[in-house]
């Protein structure tokens, strides 16, 4: 393997070594820079739904719904469930989505006490608009690695994935 230059994980490893000389910081190896690539992924994701108008949280949303079958709907029981967020945040979110015209809120015609939330095609442009933005910048964002590489990045990141 070629000589790779220190990075600042490596530094920071290097300066935590010094100060707890018997400690195995072997685990800031890999989770300082997912930390990193994940700071780094979040901005990438924000500008790449700039550019469809959406705030990260609007695009959340708006992708559950797209994801659905046609129509395009779910309750907010759904939605919570989906973008794993409170209620009363997703009773403001769905609030400002009404507002821009990017979902409609109906009556539920099963429950009349409860609504369903449908995509409107505007909505649905967006959400295309900002997912293809987004697979764009990942793509050469994860330009760096061969395609055996990112195959193999997925399945070591998969079991990381269930919080253990």
């Amino acid at each position: 393997m070629p000589d790779v230059p220190d990075d600042e994980v490596d530094l920071l490893i290097d300066a935590w070594s010094r100060r707890l000389p018997t400690a195995d910081l072997t685990p800031l190896d890999v989770m300082s820079r997912l930390r990193r690539v994940s700071i780094r992924l979040s901005k990438l994701r924000a500008g790449a739904f700039a550019t469809a108008g959406l705030a990260a949280w609007e695009f959340d949303v708006l992708a559950a719904l797209r994801r659905t079958d046609p129509p395009h709907e779910l309750s907010p029981a759904q939605l919570i469930d989906q973008t794993m967020i409170g209620s009363a945040a997703m009773t403001n979110r769905l609030g400002n989505l009404s507002e821009r015209g990017l979902i409609d809120r109906e009556p539920n015609p099963r429950d009349g006490r409860s609504v369903i939330i449908r995509l409107t095609a505007a909505g649905a442009e967006r959400a295309d608009a900002a997912m293809l933005e987004l697979v764009d910048r990942e793509r050469l964002a994860l330009g760096v690695l061969s395609a055996d590489e990112v195959a193999t990045l997925a399945r070591l990141l998969r079991p990381l994935m269930d919080g253990r």
